[in-house]
Order: structure tokens, then C-alpha cells, then sequence
């Protein structure tokens, strides 16, 4: 498994696409902020969008992966005229307006709010992600496409397969983010910068492993003095705060599946099950058998 993938996996995500709106300029959407885990996205499918002072073009898709409060709209919103539902697949607004038209597919990310804090972290206030005429978007231009086809014209099977897709949306849209941005945070930082890659996948597929400064860097061909600088400059965490972080991101997974913690500890690199006790709840606020025990998010 690439290292993306390993990591994806380590912090599910479930997606879904529930809103497809149709404005006529003048226009205007507010969100209200989202819980922490919740984290709304807009693909523009058609048209153009305003939204954190920056204009939003046809294929473009804007993430606020901490849930902030936020507008999108075209020309005065003090003009525009309120939406009313339509009928769709998708549950539907339309207004209006007569100006230009922009058509938007609406969703959420959701995560596990405790077990995914590490991937949250990583993600900035607002990302964004473009896909007109981009080599390295092509996988996720045709996913919008899809999207868009099915939820415009609707024919059997439809919400089922526009939920299928969806579901892939997430992983694509990391994949293209990191390919565009020119600096990301955190895990990401790490899994961007290439020298790193080696490393970080010997902490994914082995978290077992007694990792030390030395191997890691070994591992990336630099010293241990290269390297520790390298990957505080790329995940702004030291190597240990990250295989900590991975570790106990790969036990959450293990307990959901209903692992003794017991086993767990040692599936990540603990000899005492007490050490690795105290270590989850340093993590998580809780111990490893009341996280089992929680109510579902």
C-alpha cells in the first residue's frame, strides 16, 4: 500500500453529497459553522463563486475541513434573491435570479472527531482545489463530471451511484491538493516532501517497530542530524511525536474493530500494556476500553 493510502486508512472519512444548488446571479449561500469532525465542501460544477475573497471557478472545490462559518455567492447578496427547494435527486435549491447561472454540489466530510484529530490538524482553515484544464486533477475532473451527470439528470440507480462516487471524493481530493499546493502542514508536510517518504512508510507498515532517529534516517539515506532537521522543517513535530501520533491512530482503528487492548499495545509497539494505556489516553482523553465504549459520531 502507498503511503497515501496508509495513511487514508488510518482515519476514515464518510462522505456524503446531499445538496445541489442552482443560482441565477444575484445570489447568495450562507453555512453556519459545523461541529468539530464535520467539515463542508462545495464543487463548483458550473459557473463561478465568490467565496473567502477569491473568485471560484467552474471545476474548482473549496473545503472548510474545521467547520467554520462561511459564504459563498455572485454580486450583492443584499440583491439576491432567497432560495426555495426544487426538485432533484438531490435535495435542491434554486432562486430567481436572472444573471449568470452557477450550479453547486454540496456535502460534508465527516470524521471521527477524536480518532481523526492528527489528520485534522493537518488540514488548513480553508482548502482549495482547482481542476480546469489541470493534467495532475484529471482523475478528480471526471469524478465531478460523473457527479454532476447524475445528480442533472437523474435515472435509475442514481442516488446510490452518487453516493458510491462520493465516497472516493475525499481521497482524490487530498491527492490533487498535495500535488498543487506549494506547502502543506503536519502528516501531509511529511508525505509531501520526497526524501521523506521512506521513513514515514516504515512508520505506517511497521508501527511495531522500536524506530529509532537513526534507522528512520537511514531508511531516507541522510544523517541523523539532516534528517531530524528535514522532517521538523517539513511536519513541524519531531519523528517520535509523529510515530506516536501514527501508532496510536492505527491502535483507535484496532479497538474499533473490537482488538483487546492488550493485543493492540503490542500490534503498535508497547511491551506493557499499561505503558501503552497511559500513552492512548495521553492521545485521546480516555483510556483504550472507555474509547471502545463510546457512543458511535
Amino acid at each position: 500500500m502507498d503511503p497515501l493510502s496508509h495513511l487514508l486508512s488510518l482515519y476514515p472519512v464518510r462522505t456524503a453529497l446531499d445538496v445541489r444548488c442552482r443560482f441565477g446571479a444575484p445570489w447568495v449561500l450562507d453555512h453556519e459553522g459545523t461541529p468539530r469532525g464535520v467539515a463542508p465542501y462545495h464543487l463548483i460544477v458550473r459557473g463561478e463563486a465568490q467565496a473567502e475573497g477569491q473568485t471560484l471557478q467552474t471545476g474548482d472545490i473549496i473545503v472548510f475541513p474545521h467547520g467554520r462559518a462561511h459564504r459563498l455567492h455572485i454580486g450583492d447578496p443584499q440583491h439576491a434573491s432567497a432560495p426555495h427547494s426544487a426538485p432533484g435527486v438531490l435535495r435542491s435549491l434554486a432562486n430567481d435570479g436572472d444573471g449568470p447561472q452557477t450550479d453547486i454540489l454540496c456535502g460534508e466530510f465527516r470524521f471521527d472527531a477524536h480518532g481523526s484529530a492528527g489528520l485534522l490538524a493537518a488540514l488548513p482553515e480553508v482548502l482549495v482545489v482547482h481542476t480546469a484544464g489541470r493534467p495532475d486533477a484529471q482523475s478528480l475532473r471526471h469524478l465531478l463530471r460523473m457527479l454532476q451527470e447524475e445528480a442533472e439528470t437523474p435515472r435509475g440507480g442514481s442516488a446510490a451511484i452518487i453516493r458510491q462516487l462520493a465516497s472516493a471524493l475525499f481521497a482524490l481530493l487530498i491527492r490533487t491538493w498535495l500535488e498543487q499546493a506549494l506547502a502543506v502542514p503536519g502528516l501531509f508536510g511529511v508525505l509531501a516532501e520526497r526524501r521523506l517518504q521512506a521513513a514515514l512508510n516504515g512508520m505506517l507498515t511497521t508501527p511495531e517497530k522500536p524506530w529509532t532517529l537513526e534507522q528512520l534516517a537511514d531508511t531516507s539515506h541522510m544523517s541523523r542530524a539532516t534528517f531530524a532537521r528535514l522532517f521538523k522543517q517539513a511536519a513541524n513535530a519531531t519523528p517520535a511525536d509523529v510515530l506516536a501520533q501514527l501508532r496510536m491512530a492505527r491502535a483507535a482503528r484496532l479497538l474499533d474493530e473490537g482488538q483487546p487492548a492488550g493485543v493492540v499495545g503490542e500490534a503498535v509497539g508497547y511491551q506493557s500494556e499499561a505503558a501503552f494505556n497511559r500513552a492512548f489516553k495521553r492521545q485521546y482523553g480516555v483510556g483504550p476500553g472507555a474509547y471502545r465504549r463510546r457512543a458511535p459520531e
